[in-house]
């Protein structure tokens, strides 16, 4: 069977600046209908990583393609453009904005002609509260209500059904769950699940072993910049997966050097150093 076409590859991909060197040689694929759990600690090179998918950095050197053609993007509009979304921490939102003027801001549906278009809020109003009831938030009813007043998880999903809805077929997940409480955090999972059954190419960045593990695909261990590890669902376990991210892996098969060297030197005393 012919192994199916991944929507965002990323081949070889170095990210240098000047003479400091942040990615190297990162290769991952992303496949429609999938969730890619980028894992890493800080520093690990996660966020030059998004920046770079999303036309904020462009790579010093290796490929980006989508649907099997390389693409580069000289900025976020043109990521953006060919359906590269992302969502950072808290949505992107604006407190101070309703539910429906978040959700069209930048692309506001007009009423009237000419120099007398108004912004059509009632028309706002009812696609961001249907999207985002959609994605099963429920409590979310009045599109005129302030964002300011949304949980952590609810303006995440806002983001998210806006992305959605402007046709994302690629959603970057900067760390959705990190501020949020237990109850938050499920819904925020539930929303991810639901854009990947809708058939987007979900990279969920996350340096939480539990939530990855609740919706990942596919994971790729983020160390220094390089991918230290890249497996499939149910290839490795939690604890694993957290060694791996500690780079546990690497001190064990040192201590297992050092061993193995001490039980082949054994009784053998080292010359004296000159």
């Amino acid at each position: 069977m012919t192994a199916r076409m991944p929507l965002l590859e990323l081949r070889k991909v170095d990210k240098s600046f000047g003479p400091i060197d942040v990615l190297h040689e990162i290769s991952l694929k992303v496949h429609a209908g999938e969730v890619l759990c980028l894992l890493g600690d800080n520093g690990a090179g996660k966020s030059t990583l998004i920046k770079t998918l999303a036309g904020v950095h462009q790579p010093t050197r290796g490929e980006i393609l989508m649907d099997g053609q390389p693409v580069a993007f000289a900025n976020p509009r043109e990521a953006s453009d060919r359906g590269i979304a992302t969502v950072h921490q808290f949505g992107g939102t604006y407190p101070l904005m309703s539910i429906g003027r978040n959700f069209f801001v930048g692309a506001e549906p007009t009423r009237g002609w000419g120099p007398f278009k108004v912004f059509d809020r009632k028309k706002a109003n009812e696609i961001a509260v249907k999207a985002v009831r959609d994605f099963g938030i429920t409590r979310i009813d009045d599109g005129d209500r302030l964002v300011g007043g949304l949980s952590g998880g609810e303006r995440q999903s806002l983001a998210i059904a806006r992305a959605v809805y402007f046709g994302a077929r690629v959603l970057i997940l900067d760390e959705p769950t990190a501020a949020l409480g237990v109850k938050q955090a499920a819904h925020v999972l539930r929303i991810v699940n639901e854009a990947k059954k809708r058939g987007l190419a979900v990279i969920f960045i996350t340096h939480q072993v539990m939530h990855a593990m609740a919706v990942g695909d596919h994971f790729a261990v983020l160390i220094r910049g390089a991918v230290a590890a890249d497996f499939r669902k149910g290839e490795k376990t939690r604890e694993q997966i957290a060694d791996l991210m500690a780079g546990g892996e690497s001190m064990v098969s040192l201590e297992a050097s050092i061993e193995g060297y001490m039980e082949r030197h054994k009784g053998h005393v080292p010359p004296p150093a000159h």
